[in-house]
């Protein structure tokens, strides 16, 4: 048996996790205090703070960091890389703390998980970070030469999710072709063939979502933003933050929206079905991106809970393939399953160059 520990900073948490195997054995979301994280405004002066409350939760359940095989954590801003495992050495810490793509908590996964495994000398690693490009070249392609199609996805869950589809159905995942659909706060849709995400549809592309406003109208969008009525701060918060069920509603709960919809409200029932067909129409895009060779639609994410959103999806969509429900974000789960793999000598870990 393996023992994982298991790192996922957030903004405003850390979830950490021991796993035995595959097998959640604790688990615990470390709330940090609001002023503490006012106070430390750059992500690397919270290292500190965050690791001292990992080391608590490993005392509070009496293990060892010497007890621990190998440590994971969430993949951050890198440039672009392959998708699997990295081995994290100074290299990428070195580019995570001082020269990330983004400033995001995600950037202190691999850092902490390094800084934890060397006080015993054993291996961290990262898994599908944010910045998994594998798209094929001509997906990039736009029509304006400036702007480049961006891998920007969420390649963990969507690929675990796919693996375990896979696995259900007796074949590997790199035999497979499957549309999987995060549905989230933000929505991105991934079509992986044969082991890699070969195209996709963005959060800023594609469908609405509870809090963002998806694709929009280009020249609309750009009246908009020259019309001197909208600063720039509100424009990026409508796009995302405060688009989508919130623009419309004024939150972001997909369930009080979906109560008002089925109650027979006019205005939420429209928006609520409309965040529907646009999910069914970037799934039928990216079946015709794939030449409809489609083994399964796969439906992830907190709104893949609601049976109401899977049936409208899975109505226009399940022409190209059979759908199947996935419901959550299994980001843990998924970093436990990708480090035990390289633990068995499944999977051979990338090692990065910047």
């Amino acid at each position: 048996m393996y023992r994982i520990l298991v790192i996922n900073p957030g903004s405003t948490s850390t979830k950490c996790a021991v796993y035995e195997d595959d097998r959640a054995a604790f688990e615990q979301n470390i709330q940090h205090d609001p002023a503490q994280l006012d106070a430390h405004p750059r992500m690397t002066d919270q290292l500190a703070f965050r690791r001292q409350g990992i080391l608590d939760f490993l005392a509070a359940h009496h293990i060892p960091l010497e007890e621990i095989d190998a440590f994971v954590g969430r993949g951050g801003m890198l440039p672009p890389v392959k998708g699997g495992a990295y081995l994290v050495g100074p290299e990428m810490v070195d580019c995570l703390a001082n020269r990330p793509f983004a400033q995001h908590a995600s950037n202190l996964g691999g850092i902490l998980a390094y800084e934890l495994a060397g006080m015993v000398h054993k291996p961290a690693y990262v898994y599908d970070p944010v910045a998994v490009d594998e798209m094929e070249e001509v997906a990039k392609v736009t029509g304006m030469p400036e702007i480049r199609r961006r891998s920007n996805c969420h390649v963990l869950n969507t690929r675990a999710v796919a693996r375990h589809a896979a696995a259900a159905a007796g074949r590997r995942y790199e035999q497979m072709t499957y549309i999987v659909a995060h549905l989230g706060g933000g929505i991105t849709i991934a079509l992986h063939q044969q082991g890699r995400i070969t195209d996709l549809v963005g959060d800023d592309e594609g469908p609405m979502s509870p809090e963002r406003a998806g694709g929009l109208p280009t020249s609309l969008l750009v009246r908009m933003c020259y019309s001197g009525e909208y600063d720039h701060p509100f424009m990026e918060r409508r796009i995302k933050g405060s688009g989508g069920f919130k623009a419309y509603f004024g939150t972001a709960d997909a369930k009080e929206v979906e109560r008002r919809a089925l109650s027979g409200e006019p205005e939420a029932a429209l928006v609520y079905d409309a965040l529907c067909y646009q999910v069914a129409k970037g799934i039928a895009g990216l079946a015709a991106a794939a030449c409809g060779r489609v083994d399964g639609v796969l439906l992830t994410g907190g709104l893949a809970y609601s049976e109401e959103i899977c049936a409208r999806i899975r109505r226009r969509v399940e022409f190209i393939a059979p759908v199947q429900a996935y419901p959550g974000e299994n980001e843990m789960q998924a970093l436990a399953e990708g480090a035990l793999r390289v633990l068995r000598g499944e999977e051979q870990p990338h090692i990065f160059t910047e």
